[in-house]
Formats: structure tokens, sequence, C-alpha cells
């Protein structure tokens, strides 16, 4: 059985990379919200208290499959997480599922086209992600949607109730180093906006990745 215990060693780095993710925006109403895919069904499940709570009239989920996420969704990330915002309480015809993205570029590109197709205009959206990829799918929707006003949005659990979530601590270390290092090496590459990344979490990064948290780093 994986373990679920944030070790004491790592906890300071940890929470430090945790917090650099968590965009800390303020919900409020938009135009739609986007869930984005992964193994994490808790985006799935905050989408759907959000928009009981009034916070949008249209929901897009968005993700195919990944081979983290093959076996836990085998119709699709955003199949599943559709079928679990029914089970929730949200319509049927509030949902949209955009079933082909395998990266979160192609999440933002192929939700806009997908609006698009149906005539749908918006001005405002709010991304729902898993907590520690709020800030790369911030900076990924600004470099291909940059007029869009973006909420950043993630089930508000703490770290270590999170950790329990899915079931596995290094896992969640290692998305958290690789999401920082997306973040330092995408605008470079085109991916993204630049992000600034204070020394203090550049640090933590390089820690984890000496402590041998590189299973999620971009060779």
């Amino acid at each position: 059985m994986p373990e679920v215990t944030l070790p004491d060693a790592y906890r300071a780095d940890v929470e430090t990379l945790w917090d650099y993710h968590d965009m800390h925006h303020t919900i409020r109403p938009t135009d739609v919200a986007i869930g984005l895919g992964s193994h994490d069904l808790g985006v799935a499940t905050f989408t759907a208290e959000l928009y009981r709570e009034d916070m949008f009239p249209r929901i897009v989920f968005s993700g195919a499959n990944a081979p983290t996420t093959i076996e836990r969704f085998p119709r699709g990330e955003a199949v599943h997480y559709r079928e679990h915002a029914i089970e929730l309480g949200v319509p049927d015809e509030a949902i949209l599922v955009e079933p082909k993205a395998t990266n979160t570029g192609q999440n933002i590109e192929f939700t806009r086209e997908l609006l698009a197709d149906h005539g749908i205009e918006v001005s405002s959206a709010t991304l729902i992600s898993r907590p520690y990829q709020q800030r790369r799918a911030y900076s990924t929707a600004k470099k291909l949607w940059p007029a869009l006003e973006i909420v950043c949005a993630s089930r508000p659990l703490p770290l270590d109730d999170y950790i329990v979530s899915i079931g596995d601590v290094g896992r969640v270390i290692n998305m958290l180093v690789g999401d920082t290092q997306r973040i330092m090496v995408y605008p470079a590459q085109g991916f993204a906006i630049p992000q600034d990344v204070p020394p203090e979490v550049e640090a933590a990064y390089r820690r984890l990745v000496d402590a041998g948290f590189t299973s999620r780093l971009i060779r």
C-alpha cells in the first residue's frame, strides 16, 4: 500500500510548493467552468458544488486519458467527470464534454473550439483543477486565450487531507515537483506566460529533486 503520511523531512518544502501553486483567487461568478481532466475526481466534485452555488451556468469537462488515468477512467477523464457531476445533481444539459485533450494546452484550445462550435460566447471562466495545477493552468490559459478573464479554483482540502484523498504521498510530491518545473521551463517553449518563481520556491523544488522526487520531470 502506498504511504499517505507526509514525512516531516519534506513537509516544509512540500508546503512551500503547495502554497505557490494555489493562485489564491476569490471564487466569483463566471460565464463557464472548465474542469481539467486528471486522476483527481475531486475536480468534478468541486465543479458540481460550485454549479449548485450558481457560480456559472455551464460546464465543460475536458480530457481524454493519460497513462496515469486509463485504468481509473477507461472511457476518458471528461466522460467520467460528467457522469460524476450528474450523480451530484448537475443537469445533463448544463455539461459539455471535450474528450480529446491530452495536455493542458489542448484542454484550453479544444474547449475554446467546442464553445465556439456551440455558438457560446464567454469572456470569463473558472478553471477548476487539481490544487497544484492552478498556476500552470492559469499561465497556459493566458498564453492561449489572453482575453479570457480567469478564476482558478480547486477543491479546498488541506494538504494532508488532499494526500489522503489521492492515496499516495509520493505521487503528490512528484506531481508538485513536476508542475513547478513546468512553470519554469514552459514559457521559453511557448506553452505558457512567465510566472515569478520566488527564491524559496526554487530552493524547495531543488531540494525535493535532490531527494529523488523526479518521476514527473521533463527530461
